[in-house]
């Protein structure tokens, strides 16, 4: 069980890298995936396999990685609880690459019910102050 949520983790971590790198370069390579996770081109390699044989992503003949509907629908989730929860780690007085770094190992164990709640809290604190 914990070697499949590792996965899960590993997946999102790749998903949400290649979103963020669709949108900034209009484009995704293994090896920007690489530099952006700071981890050895080896392991993505390894990983993206993985996620290709998931149906997460495909690739075509000049290496470019494409995120898949299924994909899509991971990478969104996790990038969307990533800047929610940096934002609001923020608002709570961290440092902003903490925040970051804290919202990225959060991002993964919190569950829907208690993000969503976290999501109402927020827009109501919000509404509140203007």
């Amino acid at each position: 069980m914990k070697a499949d949520r590792n996965t899960d983790k590993t997946f999102e971590d790749y998903l949400e890298a290649m979103l963020v790198l669709k949108e900034r370069n209009s484009y995704v390579r293994s090896i920007d995936v690489a530099a952006y996770l700071n981890v050895t081109k080896p392991s993505v390699t390894y990983t993206t396999k993985r996620l290709k044989d998931r149906g997460y992503i495909t690739m075509d003949e000049d290496n470019l990685i494409t995120i898949t509907e299924e994909g899509m629908k991971i990478a969104s989730r996790t990038y969307d609880r990533h800047k929610m929860l940096s934002k609001f780690f923020i608002e709570l007085g961290v440092d902003e690459e903490v925040a970051k770094e804290d919202a990225c190992k959060v991002e993964h164990d919190i569950s829907q019910e208690t993000f969503e709640a976290l999501c109402r809290y927020v827009e109501k604190h919000r509404s509140s102050e203007g």
